[in-house]
């Protein structure tokens, strides 16, 4: 009769054990479970454009050249008025918003105001674009300036071009100075994390002279 007491209380040992091992395994399940859930949804990664050379990186840090195309993407999508710069200057600020911080935008409005006063709009195209041999590629170091991991300078050396109907009114070659801060609060809006802030200076312009230089001598010339 002892046996078969013993072997009751083994058993139900072992029942005890099972139950206890389940408890745990579902106390580790709802942990990772809780885990899981809290992790983001979507990470954010900066791979430099070029792709020639391995790349090993923090996924946090944002390389000087995802930056600069940042930079120059946004501020060339600015300066784009393809039909009506009253229209499409206005047009712009709003669809950018989302890359601009909010003193940007008050800038940017400022300046579209005093331009539609002054006439500078009206019936106007526009459209700028990079010096040849100033770009990123060239000249990184002059191109972009890292302030620390949440602001940089950019340089841009731009050609802008404006006509008045089928006439050209306007060409120029500027220098922009721009502000970029990281601003990771949209990504459904701004999947990049960053934001123009404008101008870090006033804009400067180039004499011809010295862009045709650049472009003849390229980055090694004087």
């Amino acid at each position: 009769m002892s046996r078969f007491k013993n072997e009751i209380t083994h058993l139900q040992a072992h029942i005890k054990t099972l139950r206890m091992g389940a408890g745990a395994l579902f106390v580790v399940a709802l942990v990772l479970g809780f885990g899981w859930w809290s992790a983001p949804r979507d990470l954010t990664i900066h791979v430099p454009p070029d792709l020639r050379s391995g790349s090993v990186r923090k996924w946090w840090e944002v390389p000087p050249e995802s930056v600069y195309a940042f930079t120059f993407y946004v501020f060339q999508q600015l300066n784009r008025w393809p039909t009506n710069g009253e229209d499409d200057y206005a047009r712009n600020i709003h669809a950018l918003s989302a890359y601009l911080t909010p003193g940007c935008q008050i800038f940017l409005r400022r300046d579209y105001e005093q331009r539609r006063s002054t006439g500078e709009l009206r019936q106007r195209v526009r459209g700028i674009y990079e010096i040849p041999g100033r770009g990123f590629g060239d000249d990184p170091t002059a191109r972009v300036r890292v302030v620390s991991d949440r602001d940089w300078i950019v340089t841009l050396d731009v050609t802008a071009d404006e006509y008045h109907g089928a006439e050209q009114v306007k060409r120029a070659l500027v220098r922009y100075p721009l502000k970029v801060v990281r601003l990771d609060i949209d990504p459904e809006r701004n999947p990049f994390g960053l934001a123009l802030d404008c101008y870090s200076s006033t804009p400067q312009r180039i004499a011809p002279q010295a862009a045709a230089a650049s472009a003849v001598d390229g980055p090694g010339g004087p």
